[in-house]
C-alpha cells in the first residue's frame, strides 16, 4: 500500500512537471505569435521561466526513481559486497541530508516571500511565493524519494543500477 502511494506521488509530480512543460510551450508560442502579429502579452518571459523551473523541480524525484540521475560509479564498480553497500548507504544518507536542507530552505523561501509580500520586478508583478511553491514541492518530493531509496538500500530491496548505465549518457 505504501509503495503504491509513493509511486503515485512520484508519478503525480512527474505529471505536474509535464503539465508545466506544456504551459512553457504555450508561453513561448504566445510570445512568438505576439511578436509576429504585433502584440505583446505582459509576463510571457517571466511565466516561461517559472514554468521551466517548476517542470525541472517537480521531475527530480521521478527521474531519481527511474534511475536517470547521473551517478559516478567509478568507486562503486571497484568494490563489491558489504563495502559497496556501505558506500551506497553513505551516499544515500548524504543525499537525504542535503535534500532535507534543500527542501527546508525552499519551503522557507516560499513562506518568507508570502509573509513579505515579495513580488517579481518584471512587468507581471507576480507574487513570488506562487512560482516558488513548485520548487518547495519538488524538493520535498525529492527528499521523500531519497529517504525511500535509503530505506530500500538498508533493507536490501533496492534495485541495482542496470549494467547498461553507461549507455544512458548523451
Amino acid at each position: 500500500m505504501l509503495r503504491k502511494l509513493l509511486d503515485a506521488l512520484y508519478d503525480g509530480a512527474a505529471a505536474l512537471a509535464a503539465l508545466f512543460m506544456v504551459l512553457l510551450l504555450a508561453m513561448v508560442l504566445l510570445s512568438i505569435v505576439g511578436r509576429e502579429l504585433g502584440f505583446y502579452v505582459r509576463g510571457t518571459d517571466a511565466y516561461a521561466g517559472y514554468f521551466m523551473a517548476a517542470a525541472g523541480f517537480l521531475a527530480l524525484a521521478h527521474t531519481l526513481k527511474k534511475g536517470e540521475h547521473i551517478r559516478v560509479t567509478l568507486l562503486l564498480n571497484a568494490v563489491k559486497g558489504r563495502y559497496r553497500k556501505a558506500i551506497e548507504i553513505w551516499a544515500l544518507a548524504a543525499a537525504v541530508a542535503l535534500s532535507a536542507l534543500f527542501a527546508y530552505y525552499s519551503v522557507k523561501l516560499s513562506v518568507n516571500s508570502f509573509q513579505f509580500n515579495d513580488v517579481s520586478t518584471g512587468t507581471d508583478a507576480t507574487p513570488l511565493w506562487i512560482p516558488q511553491i513548485s520548487m518547495g514541492l519538488g524538493a520535498v518530493v525529492l527528499l521523500i524519494a531519497f529517504i525511500d531509496e535509503l530505506v530500500l538500500e538498508i533493507l536490501g530491496k533496492r534495485a541495482d543500477a542496470s549494467s547498461d548505465e553507461m549507455l544512458h549518457n548523451e
